[in-house]
């Protein structure tokens, strides 16, 4: 059991690279995560967003019309 006597000291370079090469892979890339927060979007590129939307949703109606024209 460590003491609870001893204060904190500071983790030098050399430490925090020898726990990292004694971590498994599944370990290291659950350090490696974190989460990035949403960001949040201004007028111009809302409609950026949208339109790219709206233009994806335009080209898979006329894909999947290609796709029945093709097979009548």
């Amino acid at each position: 059991m460590p003491s609870k006597d001893k204060g904190h000291s500071s983790i030098t370079s050399s430490d925090q690279e020898m726990v990292l090469s004694s971590l498994e892979p599944e370990q290291l890339a659950g350090l490696k995560k974190h989460l990035i927060p949403r960001r949040h979007l201004k007028g111009p590129e809302k409609f950026v967003m949208w339109s790219l939307r709206i233009y994806l949703l335009f080209m898979i109606v006329v894909v999947i019309y290609q796709v029945w024209a093709s097979l009548h």
